[in-house]
């Protein structure tokens, strides 16, 4: 499958302006959903789908969707789409979500200008705020297409100064009617930078992602008595910090096991808290943290909230505070489809492309839409692991190879 690198390197180029930030070095951008940003790079997007000669709908949370009915394919058969988001995060880099949606344009264009006869359309998808950095709720437009939230709710959402995400989409024209429904798609791909640094490590172009991570999190409370610093003894303190100190270390502490005996991918994370009063001469009265925990195996998260919870007991008893664990999110892990992991681990084959299989330790869109269709991930390398930074940065060599690898793997899902 020819890919026109440089053809693809001048669209997440010219992309990349849309929001572009400031910095001594790298490249940067900031694209919030319902920005001016974001509506030039809708613009552009829709144009470049256009030039393609792709049909464009646009649904009513803002997805776009660009659709190839090729003279050999049944434009009534399920079409396989492909895709990923255009949206970043505050001062983030130019290939996280971009590469995913114009490798995607340009796997079609290399369909094209091939003898390669689809017998099923084809779809180019950019997924509406991906990243959650304007209102709070990554993943938005895919869980719109796999029905996991109700557009109603979505379109509801109130970024910081309180303008609805319905309102931002109006003002730059991007809010559609119907949605995409990913359940009518018979595959899904999307291609992605990794955000870590397993395949340059290993020295390989191309990672197949056979599972995406789970997530728990979890809301812990602890309990003490503030008292004064001078004047409270030792002995009858009930400091709160001390114990969160002695609970985070215990986390850390049974990931490491679980990791040792269970799962090596586990992780988990306290990575949020808050102290009060948080005065310098008060004993520490109340704590609350946030805790992550990530592994592809269920079974490994469960342990690790189990052995978070003994912890928990353990410091009621020992040092008489008072504690709760509120689980308020459980995303079980996602496995891929076998026929579409094959179908990227034959399409690397052929483009004489070394691959690796791995999982997925961050969500992508492609976690929502494999609820409900086949669908699987694709990883090319990024320098130093790094991403949502501007000195993210994957080579085009590698961008190119993804595309190709993704292309192949559109080809053997569509004939």
């Amino acid at each position: 499958m020819d890919i026109d690198t440089q053809r693809l390197q001048r669209d997440i180029e010219a992309n990349a302006e849309f929001g572009a930030i400031s910095t001594d070095e790298g490249h940067g951008r900031t694209l919030l959903t319902g920005s001016d940003a974001d509506e030039r790079a809708r613009n552009r997007f829709v144009e470049r789908l256009e030039d393609a000669g792709l049909d464009v709908r646009v649904d009513a949370v803002g997805n776009v969707a660009g659709r190839w009915v090729s003279e050999s394919a049944d434009p009534n058969q399920a079409p396989v789409a492909a895709g990923s988001h255009l949206d970043s995060v505050p001062q983030g880099g130019i290939f996280d979500g971009p590469l995913g949606v114009y490798a995607a344009l340009e796997a079609v264009r290399a369909l094209q200008e091939s003898d390669v006869d689809p017998d099923c359309p084809v779809e180019v998808v950019s997924f509406t705020e991906e990243e959650g950095a304007r209102y709070g709720v990554g993943l938005l437009g895919s869980s719109i297409a796999a029905g996991l939230r109700p557009l109603e709710d979505a379109l509801e959402l109130t970024d910081d100064d309180g303008t609805s995400l319905e309102t931002h989409l109006d003002s730059i024209g991007y809010r559609g009617s119907g949605h995409l429904d990913a359940g009518k798609w018979d595959a899904w791909l999307e291609l992605h930078i990794e955000q870590g640094t397993t395949l340059e490590e290993a020295g390989t172009p191309i990672g197949v992602v056979d599972a995406v991570t789970g997530i728990t999190n979890c809301r812990v409370e602890i309990e003490g008595k503030a008292d004064h610093a001078g004047a409270t003894p030792m002995i009858d303190r009930t400091d709160a910090l001390a114990a969160a100190s002695e609970f985070v270390l215990d986390v850390e502490r049974a990931a490491h096991e679980v990791v040792a005996l269970d799962s090596e991918t586990a992780v988990a994370t306290v990575g949020e808290l808050s102290l009060a009063p948080n005065a310098r001469n008060v004993v520490p009265g109340h704590i609350s943290l946030s805790m992550d925990v990530r592994d592809v195996d269920y079974e490994a998260i469960n342990e690790l909230i189990h052995r978070s919870e003994s912890s928990l007991a353990r410091l009621d008893s020992e040092r008489s505070v008072e504690t709760s664990l509120a689980r308020y999110r459980d995303q079980e892990p996602i496995h891929m489809s076998d026929r579409c992991v094959a179908a990227v681990r034959d399409a690397a084959v052929t483009s004489d492309l070394n691959h690796l299989d791995m999982h997925s330790a961050a969500m992508h869109d492609t976690a929502n839409i494999a609820s409900l269709t086949d669908a699987v991930l694709i990883f090319v390398p990024s320098e130093d692991g790094l991403s949502h930074n501007p000195h993210e940065f994957t080579s085009w060599d590698d961008c190119a190879a993804g595309a190709r690898v993704l292309a192949g793997a559109i080809t053997q899902l569509t004939t």
